[in-house]
């Protein structure tokens, strides 16, 4: 898990990301088999630099939520190897 800050450039604009275990754990609870988009972006709002907040709403005016959602939580997570050994 990756606890720096994500920088994600969308076209022109720097949005910079601060997921926290507290934030992704919320997410992954919160999340419902007909509502995936509003928990994320509850999510997204949550971990975002509070001055970035504006630039990210207008963002979400797009349907683009579930995309930066997807590419955060990848750096966020990290590279984890699992691997299914049988007994």
């Amino acid at each position: 898990m990756n606890n720096e800050q994500i920088t994600l450039v969308v076209g022109e604009q720097e949005l910079r990301f601060m997921p926290t275990l507290q934030a992704y754990n919320s997410y992954i609870n919160e999340m419902m088999p007909n509502d995936k988009v509003a928990p994320g972006i509850n999510y997204l709002r949550r971990i975002v630099n509070k001055a970035d907040m504006p630039a990210l709403n207008e963002l979400l005016k797009r349907p683009i939520a579930m995309k930066l959602v997807a590419k955060v939580n990848e750096f966020y997570e990290g590279d984890v190897a699992i691997e299914v050994k049988n007994s």
